[in-house]
């Protein structure tokens, strides 16, 4: 029986050294106990200093653990010894290896795990590749998301699958294909699969809420599609579902900034939507430094053409809001807050009714006066305003992405489209829902 008192010494900075190699000597009489001090949600001591010590053991600790995750009767200590279970190191390999056809799909989870962990998922991925056509959703999500981290290497593997099956493990090997390389991993038949898939979803598309982390947005008058593509340099247009427009969007915001992409390669141009045609995409954006002026530029032309045109930010994490709106090739107002330093230098223009008639429902002067103002009316201000943009576009008549329902009329079909960026850099790789 190990001393209880040992076990919580591994909780001790300075005693875990001791209390380790104590514990290691019993080898397996000591496992259990070790296990279900790792099941134990109450326990002083987190369950890192435990799996060292149950690595250590071997073999002996791999099958405490694993018996550990048959018999957990709760989510936490399941959450627990499953995390305990996925660490123990490259020394359990095999067993690992071995355990992903185990009954439990719990048990063929936490082995992917384990074996990403080990750093040697790229040189396991054939014996991860079953796993895609799991008849559990968890573990084939798992055994997906571990293949694309291991690298463009296993895409042999992937094609082979595509090609030759199993018919189980197909969907998702596309998916991996397409997350890891994009349209250049495809082959000409996967290309114009999803193609068909496309139209055939288009037959019964409805428009949908157009709804990502960071919403940045151009709102433009009637319908035309194509005319207001040539006047934003828009090319390589090609049609997509409201989901797939949207999800590329979304993805392409939360992928920005990186080495290779910026986030502004690509726009999503719905149809008309109740009168007006939106633009959804990062490089709509009218307040950050990077586009701006641009968009500045493209919306004074736009309206030249449309009589008027919009653009808007709105962070739907509680990130800001920012707006541009020009009518007949003049900008009548632009405005933001996001809590930055730069905020007040983006400021064009009188503010527009909306803004006016929000601040005399705050009791705060219409047109607003730093000079005259209090600290206190000025931040009241700024926090309402930091919400604002969807509340400027309906008051301009605009459609909104936001307010877009299956209701709303349609008349199209939308598409995703090149920017210039994405003319000169490509477009980031992955996998949409269509």
């Amino acid at each position: 029986m190990v001393n209880a008192d040992l076990i919580r010494d591994l909780g001790r900075s300075d005693r875990y050294e001791a209390a380790a190699d104590a514990l290691v000597t019993f080898g397996a009489d000591g496992v259990e106990q070790l296990v279900r001090e790792v099941m134990d949600a109450e326990s002083p001591v987190g369950w890192r200093p435990i799996t060292a010590v149950l690595g250590r053991i071997g073999e002996a600790g791999f099958d405490g653990l694993l018996q550990g995750l048959v018999s957990a009767s709760t989510e936490e200590s399941r959450k627990r010894v499953g995390f305990a279970f996925s660490q123990l190191g490259v020394a359990v390999l095999d067993r690992y290896t071995a355990a992903l056809t185990h009954p439990a799909p719990l048990v063929r989870r936490q082995a992917v795990r384990g074996i990403e962990h080990c750093g040697e998922a790229g040189q396991s991925a054939a014996v991860l590749l079953p796993l895609l056509g799991d008849p559990d959703q968890r573990v084939a999500r798992q055994a997906q998301d571990t293949l694309i981290r291991t690298g463009e290497h296993v895409f042999p593997l992937l094609r082979h699958v595509r090609e030759r099956g199993p018919g189980r493990q197909r969907a998702r090997a596309l998916t991996v294909l397409a997350e890891l390389g994009g349209e250049p991993a495809l082959s000409r038949a996967d290309m114009a699969a999803i193609e068909r898939l496309i139209r055939i979803k288009l037959r019964d598309d409805r428009p949908e809420p157009l709804w990502a982390c960071w919403n940045h947005w151009m709102a433009v008058p009637g319908g035309d599609q194509a005319g207001i593509m040539r006047v934003l340099g828009l090319t390589a247009a090609r049609p997509v579902t409201f989901a797939l427009g949207n999800d590329i969007v979304d993805a392409d915001g939360h992928g920005c900034d990186t080495d290779e992409h910026t986030g502004y390669e690509r726009v999503f141009v719905t149809p008309e939507l109740d009168g007006w045609t939106l633009v959804l995409g990062a490089w709509c954006d009218p307040h950050g430094q990077e586009r701006r002026e641009d968009v500045l530029r493209l919306c004074t032309e736009l309206s030249v053409r449309y009589g008027r045109a919009q653009a808007y930010y709105y962070g739907g994490q509680g990130d800001g809001s920012a707006w541009l709106v020009a009518e007949d090739g003049t900008v009548i107002r632009r405005y933001g807050e996001t809590g930055e330093a730069e905020d007040e230098l983006l400021t064009l223009g009188e503010p527009l009714p909306y803004e006016r008639a929000r601040r005399m429902e705050l009791g705060l002067h219409p047109d607003w006066d730093p000079a005259q103002e209090s600290e206190d009316d000025e931040d009241e201000w700024r926090w309402t305003a930091h919400d604002l943009a969807p509340d400027i576009a309906r008051s301009l008549g605009a459609a909104s992405p936001l307010d877009v329902t299956a209701d709303t009329p349609s008349r199209g079909t939308g598409v995703i489209a090149l920017t210039p960026y994405g003319v000169a850099h490509g477009v980031p790789a992955g996998a949409y829902r269509i």
